[in-house]
């Protein structure tokens, strides 16, 4: 890809090399990009034994730091942070690529912050869309690493994201900044054919709003999003569909996108019949297909998956990638890295 169409250049894609399977390797310059992160780096307050060893690290980012010298770090707070990034990094360590490390926290359920989980996937997605030239699909693979808030506004769903709106401070003009609670300043749009040749040049502000309205592109766009996202992690290829409603479909399998959709999953397998509430709550509905039906668990064989999103009663859609990881019923899910 020309340097033209990079985008997502702050995940860090550029610090890494990548395996014969194309399976991202982990490097110090990855490493130590990470700790200059502003929320990793010591703030002004930092004792000295903080300090030194952040400075230590950044010159040998896989060092290791005695025990005492972590117990020494007078903050409480700042200790337990410190244990936490250090062990994530030997995680990262201890895995052939940075995809299988992923597959390992998902799989084990190994506990590491939300924050640190999002810049993995993001920065894994950077690797598997790598030749992606819709602008449609990699906006929609935001929603993998980057809560959204979602508005109504004549008759469209549409989906910002949230860190971008809450950076945002002043008194909304124009209708959509108006919408999505914006002051005249900000410079945001929704996806269209006409912008979308910008998403590279703004891809790293995430000030670009997608509608998620059932039966436009945007919906759709997220279907090929977990198409790549499975074939790659996975290796296993897929079909998935966009649905606007499901009818007499036998739920024979389902994966909930995020807590809600599980919710709503649940509810649906159990036999409950929705109320009007929860099924103004479902944002995406999808029927996933494999291609290779001998990798399906034999008692669900032949049948549909049916993937379900939905947003929260704040109207935040917190997607969960993990879930189409663990809860796809193949008969083994071993990583292709």
């Amino acid at each position: 890809m020309s340097p033209a169409r990079d985008f997502w250049l702050s995940c860090g894609h550029h610090l890494v090399d990548r395996d014969p399977g194309r399976g991202m390797l982990l490097s110090d310059e990855l490493l130590k990009a990470y700790l200059a992160r502003p929320e990793i780096a010591p703030p002004p307050e930092a004792c000295d034994v903080e300090r030194s060893l952040y400075t230590t690290l950044l010159a040998d980012p896989r060092m290791v730091p005695p025990a005492s010298k972590l117990a020494a770090i007078a903050d409480a707070d700042a200790r337990e942070n410190w244990q936490v990034m250090i062990a994530f990094r030997d995680h990262l360590a201890a895995h052939t690529t940075l995809e299988g490390a992923y597959l390992g926290i998902v799989r084990r359920g190994l506990k590491f912050p939300h924050l640190f989980l999002n810049q993995l996937v993001h920065l894994i997605l950077r690797n598997a869309l790598d030749d992606c030239e819709d602008a449609y699909v990699l906006r929609a693979a935001e929603l993998f690493f980057r809560p959204q808030k979602l508005t109504l506004h004549e008759g469209s769903l549409l989906a910002a994201d949230e860190e971008t709106l809450a950076g945002i401070g002043g008194q909304p003009v124009s209708p959509l900044v108006s919408m999505l609670g914006l002051p005249a300043a900000a410079q945001i749009d929704v996806l269209n054919d006409d912008n979308a040749q910008t998403y590279w040049e703004r891809s790293d502000r995430f000030d670009l709003a997608l509608d998620l309205t059932a039966g436009r592109r945007g919906l759709d766009a997220l279907g090929q999003a977990i198409v790549i996202w499975v074939r790659h992690l996975l290796g296993v290829e897929v079909d998935v569909e966009p649905l606007q409603e499901m009818r007499d479909e036998i739920l024979s399998w389902y994966v909930g996108l995020d807590a809600e959709g599980t919710r709503i999953g649940n509810a649906l397998w159990n036999g409950d019949v929705l109320e009007d509430a929860a099924l103004a709550q479902v944002v995406g509905l999808y029927r996933l297909t494999f291609r290779e039906p001998e990798l399906v668990i034999e008692h669900v064989r032949g049948e549909p998956v049916y993937l379900m999103m939905a947003m929260a009663a704040d109207k935040m859609l917190r997607f969960k990638p993990q879930n189409l990881l663990t809860g796809l019923p193949i008969r083994h899910l071993e990583a292709a890295t």
